[in-house]
């Protein structure tokens, strides 16, 4: 997924190799906030962690993949939905090989004030991940199939205006996912409450992966959305799920995640890059949020890498 990057390593029996990693931020930019792709995983393998600026819809098309996000185990089969908010750590593991599936990244902006009947579409993402809606039968799992296969067609073929008929089928797949299912805690009066937040708050988002890593404030924040701070707090919990405090945590944990995977920088200097007040600040913060710590999750990916080299040593060996 995304953009490569490379650097040496010493793999676990001191042969060389190179580590691939992928950028998490996808480089979504206001002019360009749609990143979308298949892919075909030849080999299964241990599990993997991830954590990026946009939106995250996936579609398991063949084969099997699970997705954790916060405790909760997606299923992989074909037909499975996982859905992951912005700067949202979460798991992936390929579990059996010739895995397929599509992978929809995008900025909240992508979407828009669109409406899923009577609920915007950001209230599936603002829900808590066990309070998310999911793919509950046969019927429900071959409509997200036949959906996911248009819109793999469009990311393909990539024809004139393809953006355009990927934004329509996604707003129909995230429609079809969360027919008759109701945002937690939500009442009849204050079910239409989100309409325009999210227009209201996108300054703040866009000013926030503007300046990351440097710290953006609440008052700034609040500021560049024409808000005060009091009625900027409310909303953006309201569209986002969570306190603009968190969110701009993740979204420095994301940055210091990704100097972990494309540098050799110490744990220190990062912390610096990031604006943590020391390597033991990122140290607990990172373990708070990711549940492993930054070097577990440095070699993790390594060993990711390694497994994966290896099945493919093998499986080289088995055809000659």
């Amino acid at each position: 997924m995304g953009q490569m990057a490379r650097r040496p390593q010493i793999g676990p029996q001191g042969e060389d190799w190179v580590l691939e990693v992928y950028n998490p931020d996808y480089h979504l930019t206001a002019g360009a906030p749609l990143w979308a792709a298949t892919h075909w995983h030849e080999y299964a393998g241990p599990p993997a962690l991830s954590s990026h600026a946009g939106i995250e819809v996936g579609v398991v098309l063949a084969g099997r993949e699970e997705i954790q996000v916060e405790g909760r185990v997606i299923g992989g089969e074909p037909g499975d939905v996982w859905l992951c908010a912005m700067s949202e750590p979460h798991w992936y593991q390929v579990v059996v090989p010739d895995t397929r599936n599509l992978v929809v990244i995008f900025l909240p902006s992508f979407l828009g004030e669109e409406m899923l009947g009577d609920k915007p579409w950001l209230t599936v993402f603002a829900a808590p991940p066990g309070e998310r809606p999911r793919v509950t039968g046969p019927e429900q799992r071959e409509t997200m199939l036949a959906i996911a296969r248009e819109m793999r067609s469009e990311i393909e073929g990539k024809q004139r205006d393809w953006e355009c008929a990927v934004r329509l089928d996604l707003l129909r797949l995230l429609f079809h996912l969360s027919r008759g299912w109701e945002y937690p805690g939500a009442t009849s009066a204050g079910k239409r409450g989100y309409v325009g937040s999210l227009t209201r708050i996108m300054p703040a988002l866009a000013l926030l992966y503007k300046r990351i890593p440097q710290l953006v404030s609440r008052a700034e924040a609040a500021e560049a959305c024409g808000l005060g701070p009091s009625r900027f707090t409310m909303l953006f919990r309201e569209t986002m799920g969570v306190s603009f405090k968190t969110f701009r945590r993740r979204a420095r944990l994301a940055f210091a995640a990704n100097m972990l995977l494309t540098t050799d920088l110490p744990l220190d200097n990062i912390a610096d890059k990031t604006r943590f007040a020391d390597a033991s600040h990122l140290h607990h913060a990172f373990v708070s949020e990711y549940g492993c710590t930054p070097g577990q999750y440095r070699e993790q990916i390594q060993a990711t890498a390694a497994s994966r080299q290896r099945q493919a040593a093998s499986a080289a060996v088995g055809h000659d």
